[in-house]
């Protein structure tokens, strides 16, 4: 075990420092292992890999030195015991549906989700006799209403996406294990730099490696972090399978994203909260969500759970999709794009976007209005930022 993967060790020093096994070449720098098989020394050898009766490098699709490396610092990160990376942060979600659900099972979802993610229970587990019933994130009696006997797991974003509201992932977790589920927290808004779910009781941590764990918009990646006999026994079976592999490249991109991640994070939160009381005070502006104002229903409990306030906001303007789109085509540095967790400013209408592809009664459940405009608040300076959405303002 490498001595910096202990709990014991601060978030900024693991992310530097967990995870990594020199090779006999002492290398300084994090390898990158770009090969598709591995030659092994005789015929037994090989056996007993294939079997499972000794450890080693097998095939790169479930098994590289590079990925394995990134696997086992974010998990030292999350304080879990095994990461599973994948292809994808809706891939983490697919293999966490395939490796524990069945025909029968239900799941209860927050409504306050990635667009994708309500499509993904909603029309593709449920053509394998998986129900999913969608709650109000906020409302935990809608939670324990909603759980029954043949409840998998609950599954949430805290914060969410894109209205930033926050549950109490502490009260989630202890009613889910009183009725017998799994809590499985999407912490892609907070990373382990602010937020660590599984100390506060959830029991799977998904993450978009994409987004902030990455950090400059290079790659596609997911993860899934959690206890070695769940994730081992449960879901990493079908990434053996299935393939939603994440390259040796892609894990070594953020491998040296990881490296920022702490700083990149509070700069984030120190853009976003600036930029955040301004909207609050622009009269163009009705609402703003935020959890780091006081304005913020779940502020108090922000202040608890989380390190900092994250570097995503919303907030409405009056005249429905026309101002927005007009707000959003008058910006010139601001990247018009549904990604975030990038050092470069994102902005986007989420009704259109990111939750396009739902009802407009899924959307209106979910608090997506057409006045609703999503900013993922980057690096640049933040005057530069207030000045380039002046003239959608005027």
């Amino acid at each position: 075990m490498n001595p910096f993967d202990r709990p014991d060790k601060s978030v900024e020093t693991q992310a530097i420092r967990a995870g990594q096994v020199r090779t006999a070449e002492s290398e300084h720098r994090d390898p990158i292992f770009m090969t598709s098989s591995y030659v092994f020394e005789n015929a037994a050898q090989a056996a007993a890999r294939f079997s499972g009766q000794s450890l080693g490098n097998i095939y790169s699709r479930f098994t590289n030195p590079t990925v394995r490396t990134f696997e086992n610092r974010l998990a030292a990160m999350e304080g879990g015991e095994r990461c599973l990376a994948v292809s994808s942060g809706m891939a983490a979600i697919t293999s966490l549906g395939m490796g524990l659900l069945k025909a029968g099972d239900h799941v209860v979802c927050s409504r306050s989700v990635f667009g994708n993610t309500v499509l993904l229970f909603q029309n593709f587990f449920s053509k394998f006799g998986v129900e999913t019933s969608f709650v109000k994130l906020t409302d935990l009696n809608a939670w324990e209403e909603a759980i029954r006997p043949e409840t998998r797991f609950l599954y949430l974003e805290t914060p969410s996406n894109p209205l930033t509201e926050i549950v109490d992932i502490r009260a989630l977790a202890d009613l889910a294990h009183d009725r017998g589920c799994l809590l499985v927290v999407d912490n892609v808004f907070c990373t382990p730099a602010l937020q660590k779910p599984l100390a506060l009781g959830a029991d799977l941590v998904i993450h978009s490696a994409t987004k902030y764990l990455d950090g400059q918009g290079r790659c596609v990646g997911g993860a899934i972090v959690g206890p070695e006999s769940l994730i081992e026994q449960q879901i990493y079976p079908f990434l053996r399978t299935g393939g939603a592999c994440m390259s040796p490249f892609n894990a070594w991109v953020f491998l040296t994203g990881l490296e920022t991640l702490a700083i990149r994070m509070r700069a984030h939160c120190e853009n976003a909260m600036h930029l955040a009381h301004w909207l609050e005070n622009r009269p163009e502006v009705t609402k703003v969500y935020y959890p780091g104002l006081h304005s913020h229903p779940q502020y108090a409990l922000a202040c608890e759970q989380q390190n900092g306030a994250g570097g995503v906001l919303s907030f409405e303007v009056e005249g429905g999709r026309e101002a927005a789109w007009k707000l959003i085509d008058s910006t010139s540095m601001l990247s018009i794009t549904a990604n975030l967790g990038d050092v470069k400013t994102t902005i986007t209408h989420p009704a259109t976007t990111t939750h396009g592809r739902l009802s407009d009664q899924e959307k209106q459940a979910a608090g997506i209005t057409e006045g609703l405009v999503r900013i993922a608040v980057g690096l640049e300076s933040i005057d530069d930022i207030k000045k380039d959405l002046e003239p959608g303002f005027a």
